[in-house]
């Protein structure tokens, strides 16, 4: 990619990380439809109904977390309740029962650079917990600024390289890709905001994010 700043090439980055993302529990609901098309045994076609159910879930919390995470899920105002960004944030990894979620923001309305912020974060985070843990997430407003901070611990903590390198600002641009896309989203939006993004050291058992962004 010549010109990460090319609002089509970049879409079509993120387009193929959310697609990437959704494949597998689409897919597992068009298996599991042609399962029930030929199963006959009363107890298979119930445990065929309870796996469509696990990933129609599936899929629409994925759903409601990038609607919300790159979209312009909010309406078209400045601010989104922060309770949309915990049911999101929570869909995507409390059901599994694989990470445990703090939420530590407070109630007031947030800005939805802000919200995209967070979100991004988290899911950079929570991914980045291979074996599961803790995701803990804070945000305060505050005169002037908004921060934010996320903060991930688990057995086996593991950030992608390009991944701290495009949250630094350090990626060249041939190491853009899909999966390389929203963090470097992340920064742009930050920066370009006038904040800051700070990240804990490699090799720290306890993975940190923060986020300064001025109003």
């Amino acid at each position: 990619m010549t010109n990460p700043t090319d609002s089509i090439e970049f879409a079509s980055l993120l387009c193929s990380r959310l697609c990437h993302d959704l494949l597998s529990p689409v897919g597992a609901l068009n298996n599991g439809l042609e399962l029930m098309a030929d199963e006959t045994d009363p107890e298979m076609r119930q445990r065929c109904l309870e796996l469509l159910g696990d990933s129609a879930r599936t899929s629409a919390n994925k759903l409601k977390f990038f609607r919300l995470a790159f979209g312009s899920a909010g309406g078209f105002g400045d601010v989104v309740p922060p309770h949309e960004a915990r049911v999101a944030i929570e869909g995507m990894f409390v059901t599994t029962g694989r990470v445990k979620v703090g939420w530590m923001v407070d109630e007031q309305m947030l800005g939805k650079l802000a919200v995209k912020v967070l979100l991004n974060l988290a899911l950079i985070a929570g991914d980045a917990l291979v074996r599961g843990g803790q995701l803990d997430i804070g945000a305060e407003v505050r005169p002037g600024v908004t921060e934010i901070v996320v903060r991930g611990e688990g057995p086996k903590v593991v950030l992608d390289p390009d991944l701290r390198a495009a949250l630094a600002g350090t990626l060249p641009v041939e190491g853009l890709a899909s999966r390389t896309a929203a963090a470097w989203m992340v920064r742009a939006l930050v920066t370009g905001a006038g904040g800051e993004i700070a990240l804990s050291p490699p090799g720290d058992p306890i993975l940190l994010f923060g986020a300064s962004i001025p109003d």
